[in-house]
């Protein structure tokens, strides 16, 4: 059932997930097929959920200000989906969710390589009863290799995939040493490649009629957005360094400091670096054949920054993002959280929504990014509470009776 008024159909209305998985990946997978018009069916453990229902404070609390049992880490992945609880370390449990595959077109987990298998709910049993299932395995490593049996979590792969070889202060400077990025960012786009893969997988079931095993590990993702600094060290030979918020192939393209703050400037080609030249009112610098040219400025790097810190720092954040954007020069504040969901741009494109919540009354939302012109994204179930659709789908999809149900209830295999 949906949540609000009816809403336009969406892009894979006709596609049904079984989401098995937990915290980030798997779920911001399944989020993105939910928010494409996909039916997903978030099975979860009786009792304490998905994990991230705990990761708080902050949570989602009622009118009087007590907390739901939703964590705001929790609310972020979890929109379009309907929440059953079934126990499947118990043989009733795994003939549930055997019976919700057969029915399904994909399926995503994320339990450790193999796990699933001593369940009967692995690929191949699954496969067996349904060979149209595109099943996701997401895991830290993949499904073979020396570390496949290993748990992965999004830290530790930003670590062994070179990203925080990469980000921070470089050795020596103030607060140097290696930094992870401030969101789960391999998490998240191991989620995006899932989807992705999902979405191909179906199409590629349209000509041959069967399903296929994805195999998403976040190694293998961490590794592949390396993008052009893996690329540096494949064609350079030379281990990429710390930078903090400079660029390795392009100057200036970093932060300055200014009157009141900082700011960004991301130039990203000569004739943007002749005008921001002309702005400033140097513009004898790029006419200086050690600025005139990008592969000169990256030569020169430390006394062309120099020179722009000492200009810069003469006006404020918003004068010199002013004066820029008129020259049509690359800039933009530093903005906090706050300020981004004040930013006149975020307000225009919707980016928080609101959505009712049956014990918070509404609570905030961020929008899903894609546009579609034709098959919009549709905000149908705000993140579910645990267990909260259990009988709905059950009688829906199964055909499972009140008293079955109760049955199961009395049991334990459903919570």
């Amino acid at each position: 059932m949906s949540d609000g008024a009816a809403k336009p159909p969406g892009a894979l209305q006709h596609v049904k997930v079984l989401d098995l998985s937990r915290v980030l990946a798997g779920p911001w997978a399944a989020q993105t097929l939910g928010d494409l018009g996909a039916e997903v069916i978030k099975v979860e453990r009786p009792g304490t959920g998905d994990d991230t229902r705990a990761w708080g404070p902050p949570y989602v609390t009622d009118p009087a200000g007590q907390p739901t049992g939703e964590s705001a880490y929790y609310m972020c992945t979890n929109r379009n989906k309907q929440s059953v609880t079934v126990d499947f370390t118990r043989p009733e449990g795994q003939q549930i969710v055997r019976q919700l595959a057969a029915q399904c077109d994909v399926l995503i987990e994320n339990f450790k390589t193999g796990g699933l298998a001593q369940y009967g709910l692995d690929y191949p049993s699954l496969s067996a009863l349904n060979p149209r299932l595109v099943y996701c395995s997401v895991t830290g490593f993949g499904q073979d290799g020396p570390y496949a049996q290993r748990a992965g979590y999004d830290f530790l792969i930003q670590g062994m995939g070179g990203l925080m070889s990469v980000t921070g202060q470089p050795d020596g400077a103030p607060g140097g040493g290696p930094m992870k990025v401030g969101v789960a960012l391999t998490d998240i786009l191991t989620g995006l490649y899932a989807s992705t893969a999902i979405l191909a997988a179906l199409q590629a079931r349209e000509h041959t009629g069967r399903g296929q095993h994805i195999d998403l590990a976040l190694l293998d993702v961490g590794v592949a957005c390396l993008a052009n600094q893996g690329m540096n060290y494949l064609y350079g030979d030379q281990v990429p360094q710390r930078m903090g918020n400079a660029h390795p192939n392009t100057v200036p393209y970093q932060d300055f400091p200014t009157a009141d703050g900082h700011m960004i400037l991301a130039i990203g080609n000569d004739g943007q670096f002749a005008r921001f030249c002309q702005a400033i009112g140097q513009s004898d610098w790029a006419q200086d054949p050690r600025f005139t040219r990008n592969a000169a400025r990256l030569a020169n790097r430390d006394e062309l920054v120099a020179r722009i810190r000492a200009v810069t720092v003469s006006r404020s954040t918003r004068d010199w993002i002013t004066l820029l954007e008129q020259h049509a020069v690359p800039c933009g504040p530093i903005n906090t959280v706050r300020d981004v969901f004040e930013d006149p741009q975020v307000r225009h494109r919707g980016l928080q929504i609101s959505m009712p919540h049956p014990q918070a009354g509404a609570v905030p939302l961020v929008a899903s990014p894609i546009r579609l012109s034709d098959t919009p994204v549709t905000y149908r179930h705000t993140p579910p509470q645990l267990g909260q659709h259990t009988d709905e789908v059950l009688t829906r999809v199964l055909g499972l009776s009140p008293a079955q149900l109760q049955t199961y209830k009395d049991n334990g295999v459903l919570g």
